[in-house]
């Protein structure tokens, strides 16, 4: 090492004499020593160091580090492969050293988890530190930290849970917003809560790292402040289609084996509207590729998505390689780090998006056009020499920005963590574009139902512990309910596996029916939800039988390994939440008759908006909050099995989507007895009339008089009143309540 070393010092000498000048934050003049591990700078640092003031955001760096100096707040804008997400957080961990870590140390949020992994790798190798120590990472289930972090990444969701405990962010002297301009919900939670944080905390630092025109509007909400723009010089050239954007798929293929045909160099980058899109993409590709004479070279289709391994696979890992086509959708649009080896751009110009529907509490997939920000973002992607093809006409009105995900989405949880936080009016969060009325109306209501919320509207107890529980509202209180039912290793594994991706893996052609027949064997006659847990037990018995590979296994059911460990870990951190919070964690009795009514119960306790009845014993299913029809979803035990076991008459859903078939997906059968017991009286009356309804009130009605002439009895046996009797059929309603 030592010898590596001192020839660097003499390669490289002028390049070390160099960096001093360029530091205003007074080092000193010696670039030989590490400023942030002590140690000297190894070969790769200089060469790294080198590419990087190649960079485009280095011409600014002299204009940032003062706008950081005397600026509270600053917006940098540019675009992917300036630089702005690598260079711009190292320059602010040596204006937190210079200071020595006084005002607290650097955060830089990601809207991926994924992108924050790869950009801790590739930041800490070009400081020349150690992965976890000095650069670090904080994603859902993972932590890459230690004491001696200075600079981490995190995606936005991670910062906001930490707010709970920290809700100043005190740990902290620079807070990086990047990727503002994909308006999350949480990103757009920060922009909000760090502009009164600003108030309490003068010594504070907050950059925002976006793209145009969200710059512009950055600047109109929080005023006078600094803008940095880094340009990219000589863009890439863009080439426009004429023709309808129906048939963009094929569009996009056929364009691909053209470009493969020109033998001209360089990878591709398809953005398609989907991942189903994407798979089917690779499918044909895989299958085209085989049929092209062995003179054009290989070309070799690759699945982008953020949940899948690194984004961007190193040439290196795969020699002889002729071509790489890499498929993905707009989440990975602005998720690359080296992008050298792509020459080719082609964008199809719409995307298929989740868009929640407050008053049936349902989502439904929409396809629509991408903002220009978002084709100014991939036209970028190519580089000067290369070419992107837009499958859409120049004159095409997209909107300018991107549409903010807080009017799209579900903001229950938004809310509860923002009563939390103790913003109850919600207005001390300055949101850029505020929660649309209904959404927010349907959010109060939905806790209140869960009574999380207390008759002043503030957080009650049960509130408090749900906030605590990184699960969405009703899946949180379902775990909390399974503490009272001696069922909560069970939901657990529910829950895990439902906030993971879906362990199903999708069979290639002529596979179909082998992967049908190797899931149905974990299939379970109560339902979905049970299903599951058959799947993780089995999962976790492959692991520890040591002679069987559970990759192997995995395999051999087309099961996604990934998407189970990813459940194995949620799985964990539940359960070291509920150990934290001093909540009781049962035995596991899976199987028993007793533990299925009681897990029943439990998701109930959740879920209890969420049920639906066979109104004709076909699988035509009501669902009763909202009266819309819905089937079960194909994959389903009640779709593979139902001319072998039934459809069940009711049901509870995890999920509904609008679609072609209004699919329920992840469904159990229930009893609407049950129901009757778990859901609060005060919702039931608030059901919409309808056959089923009246189905349950006369089962209520039946119920409460049943135990009110037991109670009459009683009574009279007593000598009590009739008053008396009344008064003990109105608490049998009462009980409905989860408290």
């Amino acid at each position: 090492m030592s010898e590596e070393n001192n020839s660097a010092e003499v390669d490289i000498h002028p390049e070390s004499e160099e960096c001093p000048a360029e530091d205003s934050f007074g080092f000193g003049d010696d670039l030989e020593l590490n400023q942030f591990d002590g140690l000297p700078f190894s070969s790769r640092y200089y060469k790294l160091l080198k590419n990087r003031k190649t960079l485009p955001v280095w011409k600014v760096r002299h204009e940032f580090e003062d706008a950081l100096v005397n600026n509270q707040l600053l917006v940098v804008s540019g675009t992917a492969k300036t630089g702005r997400s690598t260079q711009i957080p190292q320059w602010c961990a040596e204006f937190c050293l210079s200071a020595q870590y006084q005002n607290g140390r650097v955060v830089c949020t990601q809207t991926s988890r994924q992108q924050a992994v790869d950009l801790a790798l590739h930041v800490a190798d070009e400081m020349d530190v150690n992965i976890g120590h000095e650069v670090g990472y904080t994603i859902p289930q993972e932590t890459c930290c230690s004491s001696d972090t200075v600079l981490r990444y995190c995606t936005d969701d991670m910062l906001l849970r930490e707010m709970m405990s920290d809700p100043f962010l005190e740990h902290y002297g620079v807070v990086l917003i990047d990727q503002a301009h994909e308006r999350t919900v949480s990103t757009d939670i920060l922009l909000g809560l760090l502009k009164d944080i600003l108030l309490q905390r003068p010594e504070l630092r907050v950059v925002v790292l976006a793209v145009p025109p969200m710059t512009d509007e950055l600047l109109n909400h929080y005023g006078s402040i600094p803008l940095i723009s880094v340009q990219v010089s000589s863009p890439a050239e863009v080439v426009h289609s004429n023709s309808s954007s129906k048939d963009y798929f094929y569009s996009a293929l056929r364009l691909v084996l053209e470009l493969h045909r020109t033998k001209e160099g360089g990878d591709v980058v398809v953005f398609l509207a989907s991942d189903d899109e994407v798979h089917c993409a690779h499918a044909i590709l895989q299958r085209e590729g085989t049929r092209l004479g062995a003179e054009l070279g290989q070309m070799v289709p690759v699945v982008l998505c953020p949940i899948q391994g690194r984004l961007l696979p190193d040439p290196t890992e795969q020699p002889g390689l002729s071509r790489r086509v890499f498929l993905s959708t707009h989440r990975g649009e602005d998720m690359w780090l080296a992008t050298e080896s792509i020459n080719f751009v082609i964008n199809t110009g719409v995307q298929k998006k989740m868009v929640y529907n407050p008053r049936i509490r349902a989502h439904s997939e929409v396809l629509t056009p991408i903002s220009q920000c978002q084709a100014d973002v991939r036209k970028q992607l190519s580089g000067p020499t290369g070419k992107c093809f837009c499958l859409y006409p120049e004159d095409s009105k997209l909107s300018a920005k991107n549409p903010p995900q807080i009017l799209e989405s579900n903001i229950t949880p938004t809310v509860l963590f923002l009563k939390r936080m103790e913003i109850a009016g919600l207005g001390q969060c300055d949101f850029i574009d505020r929660p649309d009325p209904e959404g927010l109306m349907q959010a109060l209501e939905e806790l209140d139902y869960l009574a999380a919320l207390d008759d002043d509207g503030n957080l009650s107890e049960m509130g408090i512990i749900m906030s605590e529980i990184p699960l969405e509202p009703q899946m949180a209180k379902a775990l909390l309910a399974s503490c009272e039912f001696d069922c909560v290793s069970e939901m657990l594994t529910i829950a895990a596996m439902l906030s993971a991706p879906s362990c199903f893996l999708k069979p290639s052609a002529g596979m179909s029916h082998e992967a049908v027949q190797c899931q149905r064997k974990f299939q379970h006659p109560e339902g979905d939800h049970f299903t599951l847990v058959n799947i993780y037990n089995a999962f976790k018995q492959s692991q520890r039988e040591q002679y069987f590979s559970a990759k192997k296994w995995c395999q051999d059911y087309f099961l996604d390994h990934s998407a189970l460990k990813t459940a194995e870990a949620i799985r964990s951190e539940l359960t070291d939440t509920l150990n934290r919070i001093e909540l009781p964690i049962s035995e596991p009795s899976f199987g028993t008759k007793t533990n299925t009514h009681n897990i029943k119960r439990a998701l109930l306790a959740g879920f209890f908006m969420q049920i639906a009845r066979d109104v004709d014993g076909s699988g035509n299913y009501f669902i009763v909050t909202h009266k819309h029809m819905a089937t079960v979803h194909p994959l389903s035990c009640y779709g593979a099995q139902s001319h072998k076991l039934g459809l069940p008459e009711w049901v509870v859903f995890h999920e509904y989507t609008l679609s072609e078939n209004n699919c329920m997906r992840t469904v159990s059968e229930i009893s609407p007895q049950v129901f009757i017991q778990m859901a609060p009286v005060y919702f039931f009356y608030n059901l919409p009339p309808s056959e089923s309804k009246d189905i349950l009130q006369d089962m209520l009605d039946l119920d409460g008089s049943s135990k009110c002439k037991d109670e009459t009895q009683k009574a009279s046996t007593m000598s009590s009143s009739a008053d008396d009797s009344c008064a003990v059929a109105t608490q049998t309603y009462d009980r409905c309540v989860i408290q």
